[in-house]
């Protein structure tokens, strides 16, 4: 994909290619749940395929391309794709046990903590935009947490601390790229940790055999996974970034459809505020 010259026409790929983004990211869950209920796959199996697709796809084009895959900085990879790993590792455990659109939601907390954790780590100066989307962002987990609001509070507290740790990785995608590393290399050794836990995981706890009829699962979160990635990169790459930021929590809304027509999943009042005004508060900070 290149990137168009055109401001306007830079806009509308941009905005394209996020829509398009959220619709694979939302189908990546849609595919990890189906494989959960159908196939009975755990937790970690299905991070081990989903993160394997990306290591074999990325890295054999990055060896054909002739790229160099050593870093200067081999323990500040370390230290983010650890935390990406037992991120996506809570992330799937969620998305098997809670409605998609409450799973999706708390993973949407890493913006939140991602802003937490720059003011604590970073001694970032917040401005009053970011207090006030902070603010109002916690407010929307504690609403979306309530015990009121139904469902497996472990779960939900599994999603949140998801968010966390995912806001903490992304905290080190942000220092790697200022030190230079390009985004594949962070990419790749992400997905190659990952599928290393994952597997180790998976092979203790024992593998489901695959079978034609959950390959198109297994395979379906890959790509999908794979495609989100690529896509909301080149969002980004192209187009306005409050725009862009903005349509990215598109994704809850299609989760909240997939999971209505396809799971017959129906959150109360509370959970539906509680979504609204974390996704708000994800609109105002884009903004700052």
């Amino acid at each position: 994909m290149s990137s168009p010259t055109n401001p306007n026409q830079g806009s509308f790929f941009g905005s394209f290619y996020m829509v398009i983004a959220c619709l694979s990211f939302a189908l990546m869950l849609v595919f990890v749940k189906l494989a959960g209920q159908k196939f009975a796959m755990h937790t970690y199996e299905i991070t081990f395929w989903r993160v394997l697709f990306s290591l074999v796809v990325l890295g054999g084009f990055s060896w054909a391309k002739g790229r160099d895959f050593r870093t200067a900085y081999p323990k500040e990879h370390f230290w983010r794709s650890l935390a990406g790993s037992v991120a996506l590792l809570m992330n799937f455990y969620v998305v098997l046990h809670l409605p998609l659109a409450m799973a999706s939601t708390l993973q949407n907390t890493s913006a939140l903590f991602l802003g937490l954790l720059s003011i604590i780590i970073l001694k970032q100066k917040p401005s009053p935009i970011s207090w006030v989307s902070l603010i109002l962002g916690f407010i929307g987990i504690v609403i979306l947490l309530k015990p009121s609001t139904g469902g497996d509070t472990f779960a939900m507290l599994m999603g949140l601390m998801s968010g966390a740790i995912s806001g903490y990785a992304y905290l080190q995608v942000r220092e790697l790229s200022l030190l230079g590393e390009p985004a594949w290399r962070i990419v790749f050794y992400f997905s190659l940790l990952s599928t290393l836990m994952s597997g180790v995981l998976a092979l203790f706890f024992g593998f489901t055999p695959l079978s034609l009829a959950s390959l198109p699962y297994v395979v379906g979160v890959g790509i999908t996974a794979l495609a989100g990635q690529l896509l909301m990169t080149y969002a980004y790459q192209v187009g306005q970034k409050f725009v862009v930021a903005t349509l990215s929590y598109l994704g809850v809304v299609f989760v909240i459809l997939f999971g209505v027509v396809l799971f017959g999943e129906v959150l109360d009042a509370w959970a539906l505020v509680g979504i609204a005004i974390i996704v708000a508060s994800g609109i105002i900070s884009a903004k700052k």
